[in-house]
């Protein structure tokens, strides 16, 4: 019996090869129309002084300069910082202890799965107004019309009412707040669902060995869980970095410079004063800071999955 050689063997004829490409090929299009065509539009625009409409004018690096020395730019990135350090630590503090009762034999878990989820599939407008509503200061008729100061005075503590998303010591505290509730129902399922691939025979040995619910967490379920947990950890901060319509919704008395965060500094330069370029530039600096952290985490990844 002849063998064709493995070059031969593994040869594509064109016909197949042709086949294959035009499979692939709608996919490739709309991956280049609105992925790779924008990319290189907007490191374009970058590079010029531009109104939206009209000439451009080349200002070279003029719009990075700027940028770099824009105090308003970087405060924003730390709001988005202080947001993220909540969703961090509350929100997937949060999620954790919810996950690990749930997993656990308790009465009416499934409900809770459920109830957990809901937060998540809520429309960021809806969240917005809705809390828009509980934290509003206004007065209506004598009466606070807010859900909270109106709690706040109907169990004896009037001077606790405050206008929580104009100040600035109490509105990014409530933004983030918001945002951590709102998305803490995400890092609850991928972190149920990494506790229940863990064998229960590890934990019937820790058991054995007279070990203490906190050593068996410790031992057996942090480390077995520490990959899951930096999948959360990685999308809970690209998350946060880029809320924005959360924010749009939540402060609907209009975005002031404390509750500023890097997308709506961008939309504001666009519709604000029209600097396209300045934009551009923003979306940028702020793509590569995040592709940057990215890759860190993901490597930070990698060497905890391989040790």
């Amino acid at each position: 019996m002849a063998f064709l050689p493995a070059n031969r063997a593994m040869a594509v004829r064109p016909a197949d090869a042709a086949r294959n490409f035009f499979f692939v090929l709608p996919a490739l299009v709309i991956f280049a129309v609105f992925y790779i065509y924008p990319f290189f539009e907007l490191l374009r625009l970058s590079f010029h002084d531009w109104q939206g409409i009209g000439p451009m004018h080349w200002v070279g690096f003029q719009n990075f300069r700027e940028l770099m020395a824009d105090k308003v730019w970087w405060n924003s990135i730390g709001h988005a910082g202080y947001i993220t350090l909540i969703a961090l630590t509350f929100q997937n503090a949060l999620a954790f202890a919810l996950a690990i009762a749930c997993d656990r034999e308790i009465r009416l878990k499934r409900f809770y799965r459920v109830v957990f989820f809901i937060p998540p599939v809520l429309s960021e407008v809806v969240v917005g107004i809705l809390w828009n509503w509980i934290l509003h200061a206004g007065v209506q008729g004598g009466e606070q019309v807010g859900l909270l100061n109106n709690f706040l005075v109907e169990i004896g503590f009037p001077q606790m009412v405050h206008n929580w998303l104009s100040d600035p010591k109490t509105a990014l505290t409530c933004i983030a707040v918001v945002h951590a509730w709102k998305g803490f129902g995400w890092g609850f399922l991928m972190l149920l669902a990494g506790l229940q691939t863990i064998d229960r025979q590890m934990y019937e040995a820790a058991d054995i060995d007279g070990a203490s619910p906190w050593r068996t967490f410790w031992n057996v379920t942090l480390p077995l869980m520490l990959p899951v947990i930096i999948v959360v950890v990685i999308l809970t901060i690209l998350g946060s970095m880029q809320v924005f319509v959360l924010i749009l919704s939540l402060v609907s008395q209009g975005l002031v410079y404390h509750t500023e965060v890097p997308v709506t500094r961008i939309l504001g330069a666009m519709s604000g004063t029209n600097q396209f370029g300045y934009a551009c530039a923003q979306a940028l600096v702020f793509g590569a800071m995040l592709i940057v952290l990215s890759f860190g985490l993901k490597k930070l990844l990698n060497r905890v999955r391989w040790s």
